[in-house]
């Protein structure tokens, strides 16, 4: 097994990373067992998890995904797994999370509080990686921060991350933390695959002069890129499915975000790709999301063991410059035509 450092850390993970999202909806207890038993069993030594999860974010349901994993962890061994989980962004962000009566925000006192829970509920001294959900809008970044370093130097946490952030927000983050002499964030986790390389810009710059790793989330595009979704119908168990049939605009906007005529388009092209070099479409997906120097671990998700295997199947995969290249055609013809 080969592992790689989280920004300037001592945090070494497996190359992928074990999503939990699912556990509590869409995967119920023992098959969330079955599924966490199965990552460790493969090498996988690093979880990400989060206080929002599972997903749908519904209020009667937050907190359960870390619950499951708290009573999993009992009888393991700590020190050998890496966890990572999130405090909730804030409500004047893409959505109001159904935590702490819709009144979040990134200020010590949620910080604070969603630490405990958090830690409460996973059966944990400490969090190996604590991440910021998404940005605070309102919130000056140093409060945020200062009231993150505290958390470092509680021995609450190890080290930091954001999520969901822009290339100036990680840029005047990471700056903030350099003159106020504070712990930064290691890490970013945003979308990256196939039919989103958006990253690829200003982003992947700032990881890479900075050393801050990406910790891509939807490799496989919510199981677009498994090609479940180019059929004459939607799948009737699958994420997107329930987004675009949702009552929450929101939610529908994320289902259209994913599922569209051009990734649609774009996931025929990447199912052909895969076919001739003898590999499913989820294992080139996830092998390309973590091909590059900047990417610490790719986050895969499954509703149950066995939709682990063909991401697991990517574990030792490295795409030659000939498959890379017909990629980012596929991805100039389609997803950013010139013009």
């Amino acid at each position: 097994m080969q592992y790689r450092y989280i920004g300037k850390t001592g945090l070494r993970v497996t190359p992928i990373c074990l999503g939990t999202m699912s556990f509590g909806s869409w995967s119920d207890e023992k098959e969330s067992y079955k599924i966490m038993d199965k990552a460790v069993d493969f090498g996988i030594n690093f979880f990400d998890t989060a206080e929002l999860y599972p997903v749908p974010p519904k209020a009667k349901y937050t907190g359960e995904t870390e619950h499951i994993i708290g009573k999993w962890l009992k009888g393991k061994k700590r020190e050998n797994l890496i966890i990572a989980s999130k405090v909730a962004g804030a409500a004047n962000g893409w959505f109001v999370p159904p935590i702490r009566n819709g009144m979040t925000a990134i200020d010590s006192f949620h910080i604070k509080t969603a630490i405990e829970g958090s830690l409460k509920r996973l059966g944990t001294d400490y969090i190996d990686l604590y991440q910021m959900h998404w940005p605070d809008n309102v919130v000056p970044i140093e409060e945020s921060l200062k009231a993150f370093d505290e958390l470092v130097k509680e021995g609450k946490v190890r080290y930091l991350g954001t999520s969901n952030d822009t290339a100036y927000g990680l840029t005047k983050a990471n700056e903030t933390s350099k003159r106020l002499g504070i712990a930064r964030f290691e890490s970013i986790q945003n979308n990256f695959s196939l039919n989103n390389p958006r990253f690829l810009d200003e982003l992947a710059n700032v990881c890479k002069k900075e050393n801050i790793s990406l910790l891509p989330y939807s490799p496989i595009a919510g199981g677009v890129l498994s090609g479940k979704y180019n059929g004459e119908f939607l799948p009737s168990i699958a994420r997107y499915s329930d987004y675009l049939k949702s009552e929450n605009p929101r939610l529908k906007a994320q289902g259209t975000r994913f599922v569209n005529e051009k990734s649609l388009a774009a996931t025929v092209k990447y199912m052909e790709l895969a076919k001739k070099l003898e590999i499913s479409p989820v294992t080139l997906a996830v092998a390309y999301s973590k091909q590059f120097d900047f990417v610490a671990s790719t986050i895969i998700g499954a509703r149950t063991a066995k939709q682990l295997d063909e991401s697991f199947s990517a574990m030792d995969i490295n795409l030659n410059d000939e498959t890379m290249k017909e990629i980012q055609d596929i991805q100039n013809e389609i997803m950013y035509p010139m013009g």
